[in-house]
């Protein structure tokens, strides 16, 4: 791993936390992620299951998890399976995870080779009253693919079909939503290399470079600040690629008079930033684009003001609307005895702003999480408005990411350039 040890404290923590919430006598059995073929002798690079690293710190392939805090050997109650190293493993793959060194890394005690996971787990598995797996039940997710927990769990169910089998996944949505102080940390270390991406590129941009050029000043910053690279696909949009929500292709040269819609995050030690930027390509605001680019700047303030412990997503995301729904007026977009007349169901101010402002954050961009609970202390969601005016070839967003607190809220951004005059400046 690139980044830096995060204190095993973090671990240990999340699994008391999480075996207080399992029915009595249970077994709770997490897999890492699986390796994915790229081609015939390759895999994709290696991304850890959350769930897994939020309970164990382990960022390594072909690992297992064992929790069964009512089991009557000892040995055995909190278990981590290793992927046994050897000669020729460290010769072609490298490094992997020592005994000694997953324990550190982990908190956990009792460390075992992956070989030995088959008997470990039927000696005690017998004396469960309740299998608890874990599947992906983020509702952002389609399953198409059977992944490893899903297979795992069909040969357990053959094998041991007379026990209850229970959803880990509801746990862990209430769970991994509150962050806790070291979570928080690294965030806002993800959050400072973003910082420092965005003003690389301040200093970098002017009409002829390509948004490639772009996306690689971000990710040497990334790499050279211990980051493991991108939170998500970067969006270096110039132009009207602005208006394509999802723009990944960055292959255009940015031309004078234009403005760069950015959306890109570092992760670090698997937590996340996320940021949006407009920026003028030659270092200018128009009268028209920094007008534009004003009234954004004020719906993500007012928004950031709503950020708070005990906000519902529904009424959030409609306030939202209607300070929106103000500045596409004064800017023109909207008439206002047009709006008077909208029907509710379908706002008019979804034709320039289509998306909704906020989700949560933390070890998946999109962060696992319920839509359906009031806002708590301890998230973490971005804030994202933004307006989209494809007849002029211009969508500008602004997006930084808050911490709830029971004081209030905290821009974990706000030392990242926003200011149009500021942007400017450092561009000029």
């Amino acid at each position: 791993m690139k980044y830096l040890p995060v204190n095993e404290a973090l671990f240990t923590n999340n699994r008391k936390n999480f075996v207080s919430r399992l029915k009595a006598n249970s077994i709770a059995i997490f897999h890492s992620n699986d390796e994915f073929p790229r081609n015939g002798d390759q895999s994709f690079l290696f991304k850890q299951n959350p769930d897994f690293f939020y309970l164990s710190g382990i960022d390594q392939e072909q690992s297992i998890l064992v929790l069964y805090p009512d089991c009557p050997n000892q040995l055995y109650k909190e278990v981590l399976f290793l992927r046994q190293t050897s000669e020729h493993i460290a010769i072609w793959e490298g490094h992997k995870y020592t005994k000694e060194e997953a324990r550190k890394a982990s908190g956990i005690q009792n460390i075992y080779w992956l070989d030995d996971y088959d008997t470990i787990l039927h000696s005690i598995v017998n004396y469960a009253e309740h299998i608890y797996i874990n599947t992906n039940e983020n509702d952002r997710y389609a399953h198409t693919v059977p992944y490893r927990d899903i297979r795992l769990f069909e040969s357990l169910r053959q094998k041991y079909p007379l026990h209850h089998y229970e959803r880990s996944a509801p746990i862990l949505r209430d769970l991994r939503v509150i962050k806790s102080d070291i979570e928080v940390e690294l965030t806002k270390k993800a959050c400072e290399i973003t910082r420092d991406a965005f003003i690389r590129v301040l200093k970098f941009v002017k009409p002829g470079v390509a948004e490639y050029e772009i996306e690689a000043e971000i990710i040497h910053e990334f790499i050279k600040q211990r980051g493991t690279g991108h939170a998500y696909s970067p969006i270096i949009a110039s132009g009207a690629n602005a208006n394509v929500l999802h723009y990944v292709d960055n292959n255009q040269v940015c031309k004078d008079g234009d403005v760069i819609l950015f959306d890109f995050g570092a992760e670090y030690a698997n937590y996340n930033a996320d940021m949006s930027r407009s920026i003028p390509v030659n270092g200018r605001f128009t009268k028209r684009q920094r007008d534009v680019y004003n009234a954004v700047l004020r719906v993500i303030r007012a928004s950031i003001k709503l950020i708070v412990a005990g906000a519902v997503w529904n009424e959030y995301h409609e306030e939202v609307g209607r300070i929106m729904t103000g500045e596409l007026i004064d800017l023109g977009l909207l008439k206002k005895h047009e709006v008077e007349k909208q029907d509710p169901k379908m706002p008019l101010y979804k034709k320039y702003f289509m998306h909704g402002t906020s989700h949560h954050l933390g070890l998946d961009v999109h962060d696992y999480a319920s839509r359906y609970k009031k806002f708590e202390v301890g998230n973490i969601l971005t804030c994202e408005p933004g307006i989209y005016i494809p007849e002029e070839g211009l969508g500008i967003r602004i997006e930084n990411d808050i911490l709830i607190t029971k004081d209030g809220n905290v821009d974990l951004m706000a030392d990242i350039p926003v200011e149009a005059d500021h942007i400017e400046e450092i561009m000029n």
